[in-house]
């Protein structure tokens, strides 16, 4: 069996950064880059499957910069076998999910698992447009993954508004992986070492036959406004009076 996990490089979430005077992005100088937490999840998930079914390999992608290489072997020392990036600055997620169709065409897995989303840009779509593209079935938000029919279908546990719905889906597919599917693992010593030998092979956007024309741009970006400082109340009395009177919500 092999496992296609796509991994996305955002920026750690306990970083402070500031928007760029152009209005098209953040500052990077001294912004931490991680591996996206629901990423992590997807590879941590996997490689519970690659050790639960023998000669299961798994397989990251990444489309970005050069320097995604570091998220890439992150994933490596975790336990992957190699690794994959599509090297581009960056990409709208149409995009994204036409070039992943296309490595996926070439490699031929069984299963796609994903995070459901990226923590930077919260699209959350390029999972549901991959699926389309590529014309398999999926299952979203799942907090529970289990292989049956001798590994022919994936048996998900899916997180909705009324509860939890179970559902089963045939191999191929696309699933996207939420926050209680698992915890992630710590990569081990010796599994940093060892990822320095694993093959992270690089692929030029280009030569994958992919209309790279944005669908999505940037118009501008804008920090939140800042906060008005808060003050303190004597009574319960005068709590809801400032309510009443100021806020104006009761």
């Amino acid at each position: 069996m092999k496992i296609l996990v796509p991994i996305k490089r955002v920026p750690d979430a306990e970083t402070k950064y500031k928007v760029n005077p152009e209005g098209t992005g953040i500052v990077e100088a001294g912004v931490k880059w991680v591996v996206n937490p629901f990423c992590e999840i997807a590879i941590e998930e996997a490689l519970k499957k690659k050790e639960a079914v023998a000669g299961t390999e798994v397989v990251l992608v990444s489309i970005g910069p050069a320097e995604a290489q570091e998220q890439l072997r992150t994933g490596l020392a975790m336990g992957a076998d190699r690794a994959i990036l599509v090297t581009a600055a960056s990409f709208d997620t149409w995009i994204v999910a036409r070039i992943l169709k296309k490595i996926i065409e070439k490699e031929n897995p069984e299963l796609v698992l994903m995070g459901k989303q990226a923590t930077d840009d919260d699209s959350n779509v390029v999972g549901q447009i991959l699926a389309q593209l590529l014309g398999w079935p999926q299952a979203t938000f799942i907090s529970k993954l289990e292989l049956t029919d001798g590994n022919k279908t994936a048996r998900c546990v899916r997180e909705i508004d009324g509860g939890l719905q179970t559902i089963d889906v045939p191999l191929p597919a696309v699933i996207t992986v939420d926050l209680r599917l698992n915890e992630p693992r710590y990569a081990s010593l010796p599994g940093i070492m060892k990822a320095r030998k694993k093959p992270l092979e690089t692929i030029d956007p280009a030569s994958l036959g992919v209309d790279l024309t944005p669908k999505l741009t940037i118009k501008a970006l804008t920090p939140p406004p800042a906060r008005k400082a808060g003050r303190k109340v004597e009574s319960v009395d005068e709590l809801i009076q400032v309510l009443r009177t100021e806020a104006k919500v009761i």
